[in-house]
């Protein structure tokens, strides 16, 4: 049974960071990419960062480009998101995400088919 539990989310003031951790079990970690997704009220869930499977290769939306970093520690089947510089816009439920069997890219967002539950992240102004 594939599970991901994400934790890390919070409420912070602008400018502020936040670091989400994802935890995985009931897949093979190290053959997947892992990625985070945020999905705000009313508007569609979207791919914030992706990571390859060894950890080479990442991907960001433009819209976290420099401020946000993924990282991974396969040994710990554990996917890092740091996220700095925070903004209201950034506000949303991230959603942490594994595309099995992905080996050595990062993929599109259509690859991701097992989903965390979702952590509350809230950033004031």
């Amino acid at each position: 049974q594939v599970q991901l539990v994400e934790s890390g989310g919070g409420l912070v003031q602008a400018g502020g960071s936040l670091r989400l951790s994802c935890a995985a079990s009931g897949i093979i970690f190290r053959f997947s990419a892992m990625g985070w997704f945020r999905q705000a009220p009313g508007k569609q869930r979207e791919l914030v960062a992706a990571i390859s499977s060894g950890g080479v290769i990442t991907n960001y939306a433009d819209s976290v480009k420099g401020r946000f970093s993924l990282s991974r520690d396969n040994a710990k089947n554990t996917v890092y998101l740091q996220m700095n510089s925070l903004k209201p816009e950034d506000t949303a439920v991230y959603y942490c995400a594994a595309a099995q069997g992905l080996i050595g890219r990062v993929g599109t967002a259509a690859d991701f088919g097992s989903w965390g539950q979702g952590t509350q992240v809230t950033v004031s102004s």
